[in-house]
C-alpha cells in the first residue's frame, strides 16, 4: 500500500501517546472537486484537516501524522469520549456529498480504505464499535459519510460492526410500527450501549437525529425519523453483539 505525503498545517502541535488513539472517523469531502477538497483541507486558512485522505482512484495522502491531533471531528460524541478530534484517526474519501450530487463510493476507494484501517487497527487495537462515520458522533451536524457507504462491506473485512441479521427477513419489519412505549425506551438504550450520544431525557428532536444517524450506519435502504420493528430487531441484535464481543 502507497501512500503519499501532503503536508496539512491544521493539527495540534503537541504530540499523543499511541494510548491515546481509541477511534477511527471516516468522513466524506462533500465538495464540488478532489483538487477542491484537498486544497481546503491543507489550506492553514480553512482549520480543518484529517489524518488521511483517499481519491475516487484509491489514491491515499496523508495530511497529519498520526501522534498530532488533526482537526476533523468537531464537536461529537461516542461512548464515553467526548471531542473525538483528540482519540481519533480522520479519514476522508473523496465525495460530492449529500449538497452536491451524493455518488457511490469507488471499489479503488473501498480497497484502500480496506487497507488502511486495518493497518491503523493493528497498530492501535481499534475496538470494531470505535470505526464509525462522521454523523454517528455529531448527528446534529453531519451525514457523512452517507448511506451509501459500505459499512458491511468492511464488517466483513472486521472493521467496525454489521448486525448478523438476514436482510430479506428483516424487511418484513420495515414500517411496521412499534407497539408500546418501552419498545422506544429499550431502543434508546441500545442505542446508548452501542455508542450514539442520547439517554432517555433526550429532546425528540434529537432523538429523530439520532435515530437518522443510526439508519444511515445500519439500515441504509430507509432513512427517515421514524422508529419501526426493523431498527429496533437490528439494535437489539447489535447489543447482543458488542455484549459477547
Amino acid at each position: 500500500m502507497q501512500i503519499f505525503s501532503t503536508f496539512s498545517p491544521n493539527f495540534n502541535k503537541k504530540k499523543r501517546p499511541f494510548s491515546k488513539i481509541k477511534h477511527i472517523i471516516i468522513h466524506y469531502t462533500g465538495m464540488h472537486s478532489e483538487r477542491e477538497s484537498l486544497k481546503r483541507l491543507t489550506s492553514f486558512k480553512s482549520k480543518v484537516s484529517s489524518h488521511y485522505f483517499i481519491c475516487r482512484k484509491g489514491k491515499i495522502h496523508n495530511l497529519v501524522d498520526e501522534t498530532k491531533v488533526a482537526w476533523h471531528a468537531g464537536k461529537s460524541s461516542w461512548g464515553n469520549y467526548k471531542n473525538l478530534n483528540n482519540s481519533s484517526i480522520g479519514i476522508e474519501l473523496v465525495n460530492k456529498g449529500h449538497d452536491w450530487g451524493y455518488q457511490n463510493f469507488t471499489k479503488k476507494q473501498k480497497l484502500s480504505l480496506i487497507k488502511l484501517c486495518k493497518k491503523i487497527i493493528i497498530k492501535y487495537r481499534i475496538k470494531k464499535n470505535d470505526i464509525v462515520g462522521h454523523s454517528d458522533i455529531a448527528p446534529d451536524r453531519k451525514k457523512d459519510p452517507g448511506e451509501k457507504f459500505p459499512w458491511s462491506q468492511l464488517a466483513k473485512n472486521n472493521i467496525g460492526i454489521w448486525h448478523s441479521l438476514k436482510e430479506r427477513e428483516l424487511k418484513r419489519f420495515r414500517r411496521k410500527k412499534i407497539k408500546f412505549k418501552k419498545d422506544k425506551i429499550k431502543f434508546i438504550k441500545d442505542l446508548k450501549k452501542i455508542g450514539y450520544n442520547i439517554n432517555l431525557n433526550s429532546t425528540n428532536s434529537h432523538f429523530k437525529l439520532v435515530l437518522k444517524a443510526f439508519q444511515r450506519h445500519y439500515r441504509n435502504e430507509l432513512i427517515n425519523d421514524t422508529l419501526d420493528q426493523e431498527c429496533l430487531i437490528i439494535s437489539e441484535n447489535l447489543r447482543k453483539m458488542l455484549k459477547t464481543a
